[in-house]
């Protein structure tokens, strides 16, 4: 039985270095907001929350400042009032403000599938099911005894991966999910819309037609204009397995619904305590709490087992091919498929209208999010003209 459900604290919530004494705090950015001003540029400074909007006015003009390190640690802004205040509005039902938006504003949000070996067979298994969960533990023992080995040793565009496609090509083995998986090219798909996702503590959405789909749990970079990480937040690529399983051309009407992107609760930006070091080595924990059914799931996703680099799947997103004028941000994957049996044996797991899904890795926190449906959901109509008249009303 799942113990009753809880808002979690800043202990809980924030990096475990983010209520330290400067300069060992973590430095976090973030939106709130306000109803009197709408969305705001916020820090966290001794368990204050301070609004630092006006060197923004944009989180993506922010991180493309070169002294976006100083101005958080300066922290020079109104005070909005304590973290806690702020942690229990963005997870009470009605949302008091000020509460917490998505960290993000008008920068792309990007998504980067397959990028470890077990969400690469799951994904086979999707495609081979088309779409039906009850296909599942049958196919995933079939596809085991056909690729016959350990996928998370192979480097992805070697020519061991290559060897391998032929022979599973010869077998009638060989997938679309497997071309991403261990070919030279990454999947790097749009996730959202701008000023789309929604933010810690906020429901997130499934699709009404969905009856497969489960949360994950991944690390998103935030990335300048010129291709430089500026920092991570955690998020929840909402994924509708029947969806996509039917065919890889839905993936657009299985990933893009409304409020089915959350990220937060808050960017950490890169300094001298936290870079793609730290990244590459944090350990992604998923909780799923069933509020009609006390059901209980816990999961890990190590990023030490991702296939490719973090700063790989950067430069096959931006460059010379592809330029993203106000920054993006990008998830990276996640190992975590969940399996475990919920409503009948052999079923797998999917969502229950109420569970609370939590996220949550030491140097980036906690993000908590509980499961609604998209067409029931408030609907998203904060858009960037929207976003501009509020700007033009905050700085004349």
């Amino acid at each position: 039985m799942t113990p009753p459900t809880q808002p979690l604290s800043s202990t809980d919530a924030l990096p475990h270095h983010a209520l330290l004494p400067e300069p060992d705090n973590a430095l976090l950015v973030g939106r709130v907001w306000q109803d009197a001003t709408g969305p705001s540029l916020v820090t966290v400074k001794n368990g204050q929350v301070i609004d630092i909007t006006a060197f923004g006015p944009t989180m993506a003009d922010l991180l493309e400042r070169d002294d976006a390190q100083d101005v958080v640690r300066r922290a020079e802004g109104h005070t909005l009032g304590s973290i806690e205040t702020l942690l229990a509005n963005s997870q009470h039902p009605k949302h008091p403000a000020p509460y917490l938006l998505a960290p993000c504003d008008v920068q792309a949000v990007k998504a980067c599938g397959v990028t470890f070996a077990v969400s690469l067979l799951e994904r086979v298994i999707e495609e081979q099911a088309g779409g039906d969960s009850a296909r599942a533990a049958e196919l995933r023992d079939d596809l085991q005894a056909l690729i016959g080995k350990d996928l998370s040793k192979i480097k992805p565009g070697s020519d061991e991966a290559m060897s391998l496609k032929k022979a599973l090509q010869a077998r009638g083995g060989w997938s679309q999910y497997m071309e991403v998986g261990i070919g030279p090219d990454a999947e790097v798909f749009t996730k959202a819309q701008p000023l789309s996702s929604v933010g810690f503590g906020t429901p997130v959405g499934l699709h009404p037609s969905s009856q497969w789909n489960n949360p994950e749990p991944e690390i998103v970079l935030a990335v300048d204009s010129r291709g430089q990480v500026r920092g991570a937040t955690l998020g929840n690529d909402v994924n509708l397995r029947d969806v996509e399983g039917r065919s890889a051309l839905l993936l657009g009407k299985a990933k893009d619904n409304n409020a089915s992107c959350s990220m937060g609760p808050f960017i950490r930006l890169f300094d001298d305590h936290f870079d793609i070091d730290s990244v590459r080595s944090c350990q992604v924990s998923l909780r799923i709490e069933g509020e009609d059914d006390d059901f209980l799931l816990q999961g890990e996703s190590d990023m030490r087992e991702i296939s490719r680099d973090p700063l790989d799947l950067v430069n096959q997103t931006i460059g010379d091919h592809h330029q993203y004028p106000d920054g993006f941000m990008l998830f990276l994957g996640t190992m975590f498929s969940p399996i475990q049996d919920r409503d009948g044996e052999g079923q797998g797991f999917t969502h229950h209208l109420g569970d609370r899904v939590i996220i949550a890795t030491p140097a980036l926190g906690a993000l908590v999010n509980p499961v609604g449906r998209s067409d029931q959901l408030p609907p998203w109509t904060y858009g960037i003209r929207e976003l501009m008249r509020h700007l033009q009303r905050r700085f004349p």
